[in-house]
C-alpha cells in the first residue's frame, strides 16, 4: 500500500476514535454545591445589610440622646443658715415607776372578794382583794372574851391589892395574863388584816391574776400596782460628760406616745460612781406625768439642757440624702451650659457631716456654707449635675418646735 494509502486509512482511524469518544458533562453534586453557596452568599449579604443599617439606628439614637436634655426637676429649696441653739447631751432613757409593787397574797386562803377593776386607778389603802376569815374572826371572839376576863380579873385585884388582901405577885400574874390575852387578840386581829390586801400607795392597777374562789399561796401575784405621776427617766452618759452633769439641770422627753411633743424634768440623781465595764455615769431625772402618756419600761429619747448656747448652721431634715457611704445635700447653683452657652439651674450633690437634730432641722458641722441653697424635698429624684426648677409655692414650713396638725 503507498503512502497516500496508509495516511488516508490512519486519518480514517483517527476520525473513528473522536466520533465514539464521550464527552464529559458537569456532574449533579456539583450543581447543587454551587447553588448552596450562592444561597449562602446571598443570606449572608441580607444579615450584614440588616445589621449595617440596625448600627446606624442604634448610633443614631444615642447622638440624639447625647445631645437630648432631660426636663427639670420641680423642687423646693431652703438656705443654710446660722442659728443660735440650746447646747444639749442626748441620750437613751428608760422609763421606771416612782413606785411600782406586785402586789402578792401574804397569807394562804381562799379568795372571797376581788374588790378592784383590772386597769382602774386606785387611792392608797384601797382593798384589793379579800381572803376567807371565818375561823379568825371566830378566833379573835374567844381572844376578845379571854381579854376582857383577863381585865375584869386584874381591876378586882387591884383593888385587893389596894387593901393588901393579896400578894404583890397574884397582881403581876393577872396582869400579864391581860396583858398576853390583849396580843393574842392582836395577833388575830394582824392576820384578818393581811387577808385584806390593800393598795400600798396610790397608782394604776394592771390585769387581774386572781379569780374568785381561787385559794391563793403565800407570796402568790394578785395584781401590779404601779404609780405613774411623776415618773422616773434613767439615762446614761460617757464619763467625760460628768463634768456638764449638775442636779436640777432640765431634761427634755419624747416618746413614740407623745406624738412628737416634749415633756420637761430634772435631773433628781447622778450615781456617785461610774460603772467600771461601760465607763458611763447613771443619772435619773423625774417628770411630771399626768396624762400617763409615760410608762414604766418604755424608752425615751432624753435631751439635757445645758446652760450655755451654741452656734449651728441649720438647714431642714427633708434636703438630707441618707445613703450607707455617707450623707449628702444637693446644692443649688447657676451653671452654664456649655453646648447652648445659656445659664441653667442645677443641682450639685455634696456630702456633709450632720450634727444634732432640732425640731424639723438639723445642724450641719461640715461641707457646707451659711447663704448656700439647697433643695428642701424631692432629693431622692435628683443626681449630680441634673437640672431643676425650684418652685416653693407648696414648700412645707419647717419649725424649731413643730407641733402635730390636729385632725
Amino acid at each position: 500500500m503507498d503512502n497516500a494509502g496508509r495516511q488516508a486509512g490512519h486519518n480514517h482511524k483517527k476520525t473513528t476514535v473522536g466520533i465514539n469518544c464521550p464527552v464529559k458533562l458537569p456532574s449533579l453534586p456539583s450543581l447543587k454545591n454551587r447553588r448552596l453557596t450562592l444561597v449562602v452568599a446571598v443570606l449572608v449579604g441580607v444579615i450584614a445589610l440588616l445589621a449595617g443599617i440596625k448600627a446606624m439606628q442604634i448610633r443614631a439614637m444615642v447622638e440624639k440622646k447625647k445631645h437630648s436634655t432631660p426636663p427639670p426637676e420641680v423642687v423646693t429649696s431652703a438656705t443654710a443658715h446660722d442659728e443660735t441653739w440650746e447646747s444639749a447631751l442626748h441620750a437613751v432613757g428608760s422609763l421606771a415607776a416612782v413606785q411600782g409593787v406586785t402586789m402578792a397574797a401574804e397569807t394562804s386562803g381562799k379568795v372571797v372578794r376581788i374588790a378592784f377593776a383590772p386597769g382602774a386607778a386606785v387611792k392608797a389603802g384601797t382593798v384589793l382583794i379579800q381572803q376567807d376569815t371565818a375561823a379568825e374572826e371566830a378566833q379573835l371572839r374567844a381572844a376578845t372574851s379571854a381579854a376582857e376576863l383577863t381585865r375584869l380579873n386584874l381591876e378586882r385585884y387591884k383593888g385587893l391589892l389596894a387593901t393588901n388582901s393579896i400578894a404583890q405577885v397574884t397582881y403581876d400574874n393577872a396582869e400579864a395574863q391581860y396583858k398576853q390575852a390583849i396580843a393574842q387578840a392582836d395577833a388575830i386581829r394582824a392576820v384578818i388584816a393581811k387577808k385584806h390586801l390593800r393598795a400600798p400607795f396610790a397608782g394604776r392597777l394592771g390585769i387581774r391574776l386572781v379569780n374568785l374562789g381561787q385559794v391563793l399561796k403565800e407570796g402568790e401575784a394578785v395584781v401590779t400596782l404601779q404609780a405613774l405621776d411623776p415618773i422616773f427617766v434613767n439615762f446614761q452618759l460617757p464619763q467625760q460628760e460628768l463634768a456638764k452633769l449638775k442636779l436640777g439641770l432640765t431634761v427634755k422627753i419624747t416618746a413614740d406616745t407623745l406624738a412628737g411633743q416634749e415633756v420637761e424634768g430634772q435631773i433628781t440623781t447622778i450615781n456617785p460612781e461610774v460603772d467600771s465595764a461601760t465607763r458611763n455615769i447613771r443619772a435619773q431625772a423625774t417628770v411630771n406625768n399626768p396624762e400617763e402618756a409615760l410608762r414604766p419600761g418604755m424608752f425615751a429619747d432624753v435631751r439635757i439642757i445645758l446652760p450655755e448656747q451654741g452656734q449651728v448652721l441649720a438647714i431642714p431634715s427633708t434636703a438630707v440624702l441618707a445613703a450607707p457611704y455617707g450623707d449628702s445635700v444637693f446644692v443649688i447653683e447657676a451653671r452654664k451650659d456649655e453646648r447652648t452657652g445659656q445659664i441653667a439651674t442645677v443641682v450639685r450633690q455634696q456630702f456633709v457631716r450632720l450634727g444634732v437634730k432640732h425640731g424639723d432641722f438639723v445642724a450641719v458641722t461640715s461641707g457646707l456654707k451659711a447663704g448656700e441653697t439647697v433643695v428642701s424635698s424631692g432629693v431622692f429624684k435628683l443626681k449630680n449635675g441634673q437640672g431643676v426648677k425650684v418652685d416653693n409655692t407648696l414648700a412645707p414650713k419647717f419649725e424649731l418646735a413643730p407641733k402635730p396638725s390636729e385632725g
